[in-house]
């Protein structure tokens, strides 16, 4: 890589390629979002093409879910001490050829091997992405506006992922949903090279907190991977149970760990602040409502109403319109007027709206009258509440602990995504069970087809009444435990205890 000279300009000066430099950061951003989505849509056409049974068509979701969520606080304490820029580039360069073997995969193992890869340079891309933004954007107007552009695609990235996934599938192959990704990447990696500085002083000289990170890596994995298995198994199962206390045990001593080491992979001051911690909570809730939300709209469009993969990606637009106006436009104009709380708590009510709107989901319920007009509440809500929230999370840390700060950001939306699908999943399935089991005497697979429908309906319905209590809470413990006043100056504390310092930036 090239030199990096460091400069001490004034103090408050700004990177002049700070700006340039959004723009790369957000490309690699939306690569990690949507590629949590984008195979989805592809996996009956992967899975028929190499032969794969369906008891091991999860894999191909599990292996990135478990390697990204399970190494994402390995991730961000790396790019800390690495440098970010330099974790960075060998994130976006390693997704790159992990994606190139997925789109060449010639049998399952392939397949597998490139999501998990995906997912361990994803654990580290996302984290310095992240806190690349928090370093290299102090000045609080301009922190708002980068915040609301990268909100804005970490929540819409998703619904991308489904159009994308939908019509490189339906116009090409499924192997294009991998291919995709190269040239973004080649363009984020020279693109990066050329105008990606790095602050000096926000580099981390400690060590790696080698028990820390094996801990918190094995505590993430099980806890990811038991909540995945009681989605296609159940939360009695063994192996389900066993993972789901391994996980509890595993992060407990992480705490203690943690709290005894001089060199923490994670600071628990990070944590137990009452904004960054509240912060990190509300978010994952949301997490949980919205994700348990994708699948069932995906399911009852294309399953229900018939969509294609590209009418469904199509169905979800007035929530990612929804997303980019919340986030960079309300979010973004009233983050530095009023405290964050007030903006993340009324944002999830909002959301909440609009998932009550959705608890009205019946066989024949109008796309425009009901589905539409709820995303957008969604949208809006959601992009409003992100970000001021993905913000408050990195706010007022160290520099040097900007990284693992980004990487609970993405934690709290992995734990929540898995929770979610788990939790949600399994009370629509109950639901669905007992809808057919009152109108049905006899063993469901058996049921007439417009009996098993309706009741698939109506445990989408249910699941949706839970997100919908989710979300109140989300809003609820937004407004009782966010009372920061928010940033009116530099957001990232520089050294020590004190908070507000700018950071010096990187000649050009």
């Amino acid at each position: 890589m090239p030199p990096e000279t460091t400069v001490s300009p004034a103090r408050g000066a700004l990177d002049a390629k700070r700006w340039q430099a959004l723009v790369f950061i957000a490309m690699a951003q939306l690569l990690v979002v949507l590629d949590g989505t984008i195979v989805t849509i592809a996996l009956p056409s992967a899975t028929t093409d190499l032969g794969i049974s369906d008891g091991n068509r999860q894999w191909v979701i599990t292996a990135y879910a478990l390697a990204f969520g399970g190494l994402l606080l390995f991730g961000g304490r790396v790019a800390d001490l690495w440098g970010r820029r330099r974790a960075f580039v060998i994130g976006l360069a390693g997704f790159g050829l992990a994606s190139a073997l997925g789109g060449a995969a010639q049998n399952e193992l392939m397949l597998y091997s490139s999501r998990a890869l995906q997912g361990v340079f994803g654990a580290l891309l996302a984290p310095a992405a992240l806190s690349l933004l928090t370093v290299l954007f102090t000045d609080a107007k301009e922190r708002a506006k980068a915040f609301g552009i990268y909100g804005a695609i970490a929540g819409a990235g998703a619904a991308i992922g489904l159009l994308l996934g939908g019509a490189l599938t339906d116009y090409l192959d499924w192997r294009w949903t991998f291919f995709v990704n190269i040239p973004f990447v080649a363009a984020a990696i020279i693109g990066t090279l050329m105008v990606i500085r790095e602050p000096e002083e926000a580099r981390n000289r400690s060590s790696l907190d080698v028990p820390g990170a094996v801990l918190a890596s094995l505590g993430l994995v099980a806890l990811v991977y038991g909540f995945a298995r009681a989605e296609h198994e159940d939360w009695t199962e063994t192996w389900t149970v066993v993972m789901l206390v391994s996980a509890v045990v595993l992060l407990a001593l992480f705490v203690v760990v943690e709290a005894r080491t001089k060199a923490p992979l994670l600071p628990l001051s990070v944590i137990t602040d009452r904004n960054r911690g509240g912060s990190y909570l509300s978010l994952g809730l949301a997490i949980i409502g919205m994700f348990g939300l994708f699948l069932f709209l995906t399911i009852y469009l294309q399953g229900i109403r018939g969509y294609s993969p590209v009418r469904t990606g199509f169905a979800f637009m007035p929530m990612v319109v929804g997303m980019i106006i919340g986030s960079t436009q309300i979010g973004t104009r009233l983050v530095t007027r009023v405290r964050p709380g007030l903006l993340m708590a009324p944002g999830f009510a909002v959301a909440a709206l609009g998932m009550l709107l959705l608890t009205q989901l019946d066989m024949n319920t109008s796309y425009w009258g009901i589905i539409a007009p709820a995303q957008v509440l969604l949208g809006l809500g959601m992009g409003t509440a992100f970000m001021p929230g993905m913000s408050l999370a990195t706010e007022r840390v160290k520099p040097t602990d900007a990284g693992v700060a980004s990487a609970m950001v993405n934690v709290s939306q992995q734990v929540g995504g898995a929770i979610g699908t788990a939790l949600l999943n399994t009370i629509a399935a109950s639901a669905t069970t007992a809808y057919i089991g009152a109108r049905f005497d006899g063993p469901e697979e058996l049921a007439p087809l417009p009996v098993r429908a309706a009741g698939a309906v109506d445990g989408f319905a249910q699941g949706i009444w839970w997100a919908f209590f989710i979300l109140v809470i989300a809003a609820v413990l937004a407004a009782v435990l966010i009372n920061s006043k928010g940033s009116h100056g530099p957001a990232v504390s520089q050294g020590g205890d004190e908070e507000g310092a700018p950071i010096p930036v990187m000649a050009h």
